[in-house]
Order: C-alpha cells, then structure tokens, then sequence
C-alpha cells in the first residue's frame, strides 16, 4: 500500500465518524429551499438521516420524513429533538402501498423529493429477488409516476455505481429504475435527477462498522477477496453533493455521480484499520478470506463501457452522458409487475436481465 492510498484510506475513517477523533468542523452553507416542500423517503436510513440532519441548516417550506422502519424512525425523531422541528413531520408508511402514498402527495404536495428508500444489500437481494423488484423498481415508479401527476419539480434518485454494467438482483433493479427516471425526464416537466455513488462509509450495512464490531470483539476480519475493491466516499460529503444538485438550476443531464478517488482495496482497508487501532490491536488482529459472495464483483465501475464523464462547475460532481445519442424509450412493466413471490430467484433474475 503506497502513501497516498493510506493518507485517502486515513481520512475516509477520519470522515467516518465511526472513531471518536477531534476533527476540523465541516463548513456548510445551507442552501435555500424556502419555496420547497421536501420529501424524503428511506428518511431513518444512513443518507436519508445524512439529508434530515444537513437540512435542518437549510431554509424549507416544509420537511415530511417518511421510513418504513420504525424503531429507526423513532430513532431519528429522538436524534432531531433539541432542534428547530416545528416544519418536520414524520410518517411511517410504504412506498410500495399505493393508497398511503397517494394520500401522502394529496396532503402534503411536496415539490421537491429525494428517494433513498431501497434494498442494497447484494447477497440478500440474490436471495430476496422480489422484494428488489417490489422496492427498488415498483417503488421508485409509482412514487416517480405520482410525482409527475402532482406536479413535482424536482426528484433525486439515489442510485449505486452496482447499477453499471449489473450482475446482481439489486444492481439490475436499480438501474431499471434509473432508465425509467431517465425516460420520464423527457417526457415530463418534473426533472428527474440519479446520483450514483460507491459505498458510503460507515453507512449501516457497509463494511467499516463491520470491521469495527470484529475487532472490538477480538474476531477475525472477514474480506471475501484479496483483490477485492471499492470506490468509497463519507456520508457527509454524499449529503453535501446531493444538496449541492438538489440546487442546480443550469445543468444539463439528468445522471450525476462524484469525485471518490481511486477505488480501495478492502484489504487494505482492514490492514489500515487495524493500525488505526493501535499496536495492542494489530498483535492479535488476523484477516481471514472467506469468498466471492452471490451477486458481487471483484470490482465496480461508475460509468458503463456506453458513458463518459463530464465535469460541472463543481469539481466533485460529474455528469455522467451516453457516448452516443439515443432515444430512452418507455419500458413495459408488465411481467416485472406480474412477478410473484412463489417464483424461485433464478426466475426472477432472468426476468430482470430482460430490461438491462
């Protein structure tokens, strides 16, 4: 591991928050949504907090928090407590339900809504196929289809660089659900936006919290492969590039994804890991290599073989643009919506790689 890929390493975990280290404060102007009613869907989850929580510094008409998870909703209430909620309202409700969402755009009429709500664990996705379709692409249409009907302006998808040239269930459904959003951009006036980021550091589910919890409790280290990598960026500076388009007015293009630097590798993340920890630590740590999981690659890509990058007037946020022209076209939903739970993932699967 060179000194550049340590010193990158070394502040991602500083960024993490994860570790209590004494840190420069983040400098953040908050953006003006005075006009905006905001909505956001997987509101408990780590960049739907990430959003309620950088927000609160915004100016906004009003504030709807909507998660399916209630403990972590409750959560979330307590985090926002001792702040300014007077504009916040929280519900628990699933985007998958049609009446409940509908009744949630005729009460509150939001015109600007960020979709983080999604399944994004690999393996469990490869195991839980129709849940992926009934979340990730389902979901995210009826909840775009509304928005259209209700006149939103603006809607940010929250997206993954799993969706570039997919091999998973959960890679596959989101990037169904980007090409949808890209076709509604043409044909509407709300202007659909997709970001695509690399793993969110420290975010539940990813593989830093993990490692921490392993060596906190003396247990091996678990990577799948040697060579395995990823591009990686903090949850604070996510938020902060989410806003940053939210604000857009001038940009072309409707698909965005950020400046994260070159990919790490996750063993030398655990390597990395354990110096942070210290010499008591790095005696007793041992890395073990346990296997390629179902559905995940060695490597991910943030553009597909058919995009090129960009720049934007901001230097972490690029547009992502097809090589070449082409026209989006519409997509038939009807066998991914005839999909059933008494059909196996393999069925499943092949039903998706249809509309990739």
């Amino acid at each position: 591991m060179n000194k550049s890929t340590s010193n990158h390493i070394d502040q991602l975990l500083i960024d993490s928050g994860l570790f209590p280290i004494k840190k420069a404060q983040q400098k953040f102007d908050g953006f003006d949504f005075s006009n905006e009613t905001i909505l956001i869907t997987g509101a408990a989850g780590s960049i739907g907090s990430g959003l309620s929580k950088y927000l609160i510094a915004c100016n906004y008409k009003k504030l709807i928090l909507v998660d399916v998870a209630e403990s972590p909703l409750y959560d979330l209430i307590k985090d926002l407590e001792f702040e300014d909620t007077n504009g916040i309202d929280y519900r628990l409700l699933n985007i998958t339900e049609t009446q409940s969402l509908q009744l949630l755009f005729e009460t509150y009429k939001p015109t600007l809504i960020f979709h983080t709500a999604a399944y994004k664990h690999v393996p469990l996705m490869e195991e839980n196929a129709y849940e992926a379709i009934k979340l990730n692409i389902l979901g995210t249409k009826l909840l775009a289809d509304l928005s259209v009907v209700h006149g939103v302006k603006k809607f940010i998808f929250i997206s993954t660089d799993k969706a570039v040239n997919p091999i998973s269930v959960m890679g596959m459904s989101k990037r169904i659900a980007e090409n949808y959003l890209s076709y509604l951009s043409t044909k509407s006036e709300t202007r659909f936006n997709t970001t695509r980021f690399g793993n969110i550091l420290g975010s539940n589910g990813s593989v830093l919290p993990l490692f921490k919890r392993q060596i906190e409790s003396g247990m091996p280290l678990t990577v799948t492969n040697n060579s395995i990598s990823r591009y990686f960026i903090s949850k604070s500076k996510a938020c902060a590039l989410i806003l940053q388009i939210a604000a857009f007015n001038d940009e072309q293009g409707n698909t965005f994804t950020f400046n994260m630097g070159e990919p790490i590798k996750i063993i030398d993340l655990a390597e990395r890991l354990v110096v942070f920890y210290g010499n008591n630590i790095a005696e007793k740590a041992e890395i073990k290599i346990t296997g390629l999981r179902p559905g995940e690659k060695l490597h991910e890509n943030i553009v597909s073989k058919h995009e090129i990058l960009v720049p934007t007037k901001y230097e972490d946020i690029l547009l992502v643009t097809p090589k070449d022209q082409f026209d989006t076209k519409m997509i038939d939903f009807t066998e991914l919506a005839n999909v059933t739970p008494s059909m196996s993932n393999s069925e499943i699967k092949s039903v998706l790689q249809k509309y990739v």
